[in-house]
């Protein structure tokens, strides 16, 4: 099925006469006509962002990434301000200011500069075909940068920005955040305290071919088990003398995760195991060695994990029964667990949240497009939204829809880039001339 174009659904919303649907007035119907006339521009400006590496390790192309899309916002009215990460071990971030009416609502809109893409990747260029185009970042969140920048451009045209607060900030570390955390997320913590609305232009993402919306995203979290026992010669292993050994205290603890654990919206993942004689990790932690023999009662073992939460009480609440199960040691054996600093807090779902999406849906039922379901959480990752969404009313997934994202077939498809913009500029629109 082929989609009118937004520029010929804002017309026909224009002259229906059905009396139960809502129609768009004048402005909101101007913004959807810019972004279509538009969607060309729009597209070539994803080619340039995405055909700049900016990998969250490579300082440099994030840098100008950043300075690409400082071009694109000062002409509509924004003040820009480049805030260094140096000593986090990344880039930095960009935040761009509109002020407007002062007894209005701020809105805060959240994406990210980086992608997961290195200069040592082979996957560099944007490649267009038709309707699609393929290319690192094209859809995260290179694509979500861009519906971002169209929905402004038509709302400036139309004259709805001009008395719109709006804070945008472009984190330059979302695929790997800078450390400490506590100094890579201050500024979006503290625009977070500012806002009223967050609005996070991730990806969208569709459902049996639905457009979906999120008003909830799942924590994520890096834990790690380290279980120790007696080491000696192997016939001696159960004994009173020897014990169970490292290695069957660490599967111990990982079969009751997985069998005492396992609730609604909740993941645990098991990512890396070693256990023998000896074990190490490397710096990240990613990579570890270990020796051992046959005949050797294993002293040490090792595994590393992640686990995602709907909510700050299930992951306290789950985090204490691990805590539980990790202290229930195996005869002559000990284990201690420990979560990595920095991880990404729960969006929870909360009626605040379903009010901005019944917002949204308005907008769809006012362009004639299906109304939006909650996508279910278990679907999709954290993201930066996360940070803020505890103190402000938040909506996620506002982005282009991509399939393949981290990967070599990363492909956005382009026309969705102009429905979620023209979604995005007419619910700005209304939300920004709200009173506080």
């Amino acid at each position: 099925m082929k989609f009118l174009s937004f520029a010929a659904l804002a017309a026909l919303q224009l002259i229906a006469s059905a009396p139960a649907q809502a129609e768009l007035n004048g402005a909101e119907a101007a913004m959807a006509r810019t972004v279509a006339a538009e969607q060309e521009r729009s597209i070539a400006l994803l080619e340039k962002l995405v055909n700049q590496n900016s990998g969250s390790l490579n300082l440099e192309g994030v840098e100008k990434v950043g300075a690409m899309m400082r071009a694109e916002l000062e002409p509509l009215g924004f003040t820009v301000e480049w805030k260094p990460m140096r000593e986090t071990g990344r880039a930095g971030h960009l935040i761009a200011t509109h002020k407007g009416r002062p007894d209005t609502k701020r809105l805060l809109l959240i994406a990210h500069l980086d992608t997961v893409f290195e200069p040592d990747s082979p996957f560099q260029r944007f490649e267009r075909m038709g309707d699609k185009a393929k290319g690192p970042g094209v859809g995260d969140d290179k694509g979500g940068m861009v519906v971002v920048v169209a929905a402004l451009r038509a709302m400036h045209k139309a004259g709805t920005l001009k008395d719109a607060n709006i804070e945008f900030h472009m984190t330059g570390d979302e695929e790997d955040t800078g450390d400490p955390q506590s100094i890579a997320r201050a500024d979006l913590l503290a625009a977070g305290k500012r806002a009223d609305v967050a609005l996070g232009f991730e990806g969208l993402i569709r459902d049996n071919g639905a457009d979906m919306s999120s008003i909830a995203r799942r924590s994520s979290e890096s834990w790690q088990v380290t279980a120790t026992g007696k080491t000696g010669h192997s016939s001696g292993i159960f004994s009173a003398d020897a014990g169970d050994g490292a290695i069957y205290e660490l599967a111990r603890i990982i079969h009751r995760f997985r069998t005492e654990l396992p609730e609604p919206n909740l993941t645990f993942n098991v990512g890396l195991v070693a256990g023998g004689e000896q074990v190490t990790l490397d710096e990240g932690k990613i990579r570890a060695s270990a020796n051992g023999k046959t005949n050797i009662i294993a002293a040490t073992a090792i595994a590393r994990g992640d686990l995602r939460t709907l909510s700050a009480e299930q992951a306290e609440r789950v985090k204490a029964r691990m805590a539980a199960i990790v202290a229930d040691h195996a005869p002559d054996t000990s284990a201690t667990l420990a979560f990595d600093p920095g991880g990404y807090p729960a969006m929870a779902p909360t009626d605040g949240n379903r009010a901005l999406l019944a917002r949204l849906n308005a907008v769809n039922r006012d362009l004639g497009l299906p109304e939006m379901a909650p996508l279910d959480p278990l679907k999709r990752g954290a993201a930066d939204i996360s940070f803020v969404a505890p103190m402000v009313d938040s909506l996620a997934g506002l982005g282009a829809y991509s399939t393949g994202d981290h990967g070599p077939e990363e492909t956005v498809d382009l026309p969705s880039i102009e429905r979620q913009a023209v979604r995005a500029a007419i619910l700005m629109s209304r939300l920004a001339a709200e009173k506080r």
